[in-house]
């Protein structure tokens, strides 16, 4: 299917694994299925609290989580293929500016309604096409997430990669995930420490609309 603004949209799975099959030793902590994120509530198309993704990303990301644990560490996974619904979900509350219930948690030092002006939110996501993820990781010494010295979806200058009003150590802790991401084959964003999209990914100018469940994938 076509949109009107030229976008392509598609229902097919096939292409399509469970990140827990493919990377097993990866945690998950699905932030959009919780009501722990900048909306406050469930995401629409989050029907369960899994991660899908294209066969290509898995098994790239399968080579970034056996680097890192022989590092000490493992993968902790935010978000991965994230479906159209929850983007319109996303743009929908970013024209509500009404509701800033999760403002001191996520955007304390902004307004609502630059989120969509600034980048924040649009109307499309590189994640609707089944090759980036948001990512920390594990620090299996300590047990606790790596102290990346900022928050996952903290919308701010904090969040940029190379911030350096942080300390050595978690500044150190991002560069370990960059590092280890980018050895593998994938691309990292300027604005946000987490996000990644594998280089090469077999769907470019596609966006899928199928739900985030294990029945869209078997």
């Amino acid at each position: 299917m076509v949109t009107e603004d030229g976008t392509v949209l598609s229902d097919d799975a096939s292409d399509f694994v469970l990140l827990s099959d493919a990377v097993p030793d990866a945690i998950l902590e699905i932030r959009y299925y919780s009501t722990y994120n900048f909306v406050g509530a469930r995401i629409d198309g989050y029907e369960e609290p899994v991660a899908l993704l294209t066969k290509e990303a898995a098994a790239a990301l399968k080579e970034v989580s056996d680097d890192v644990i022989a590092q000490g560490y493992r993968l902790k996974i935010y978000d991965a293929y994230r479906p159209q619904k929850a983007v319109d979900h996303f743009v929908r509350w970013a024209e509500d500016t009404s509701d800033v219930k999760m403002k001191e948690y996520f955007y304390p030092d902004l307004e609502k309604d630059v989120l969509f002006p600034l980048g924040y939110i649009a109307e499309h996501s590189g994640h609707s096409r089944g090759s980036t993820v948001d990512l920390t990781l594990f620090d299996m010494k300590t047990e606790k997430e790596a102290d990346m010295g900022g928050t996952f979806d903290f919308f701010g200058e904090l969040s940029h990669p190379d911030y350096k009003d942080i300390t050595d150590e978690q500044y150190a802790n991002r560069m370990i995930l960059r590092e280890a991401m980018l050895r593998h084959g994938f691309k990292p964003l300027d604005e946000e420490w987490w996000h990644f999209t594998l280089e090469n990914e077999p769907y470019p100018d596609t966006y899928f609309t199928f739900p985030v469940c294990r029945a869209s994938v078997r």
